[in-house]
């Protein structure tokens, strides 16, 4: 499997959430404001209030799509031996790419989903070697192959 075609597909999909993110931020924005023009009612006041709050929340997962973003442009994805960063990991039947965390997706056909170095799954599996059986909360699992 292509490591580049995996990068490329995680930058795709994570800018894709970015963009959308930061579209809900504005919209929501948006309706946090009131019209100083006109006399404020109390409902309009107490929706402006929640609106902010929620674009408050929102200003989180755009500035989270944005870490995401920069991280998988510096991370290193060649060839590895052992559980690293920009490792591909097949695991107990599995792919995993260690990168960030994402949601499952398809690349090239396959199933993957990203994990980060802080992910506690990473812990257990951090520096072992192709072959090598790990243990995670109390599960055997098997480290098949590591591109």
């Amino acid at each position: 499997m292509d490591k580049n075609v995996i990068k490329e597909t995680m930058l795709s999909l994570e800018a894709a959430a970015f963009q959308s993110a930061r579209e809900k931020y504005f919209d929501y924005v948006a309706d946090a404001r009131l019209d100083r023009s006109e006399p404020i009612e109390n409902d309009e006041h107490a929706q402006a209030e929640v609106a902010s709050d929620f674009s408050e929340a929102l200003d989180d997962t755009v500035h989270d799509h944005s870490d995401k973003l920069d991280k998988l442009r510096k991370i290193d994805f060649g060839p590895k031996t052992t559980v690293t960063e920009g490792a591909l990991v097949r695991l107990s039947g599995r792919y995993f790419i260690i990168a960030v965390s994402t949601a499952k997706f398809t690349c090239e056909g396959r199933e993957i989903m990203g994990i980060s170095t802080m992910a506690p799954i990473f812990e257990a599996i951090e520096g072992a070697r192709a072959g090598e059986t790990v243990e995670f909360k109390e599960r055997k699992l098997v480290i098949e192959d590591i591109a």
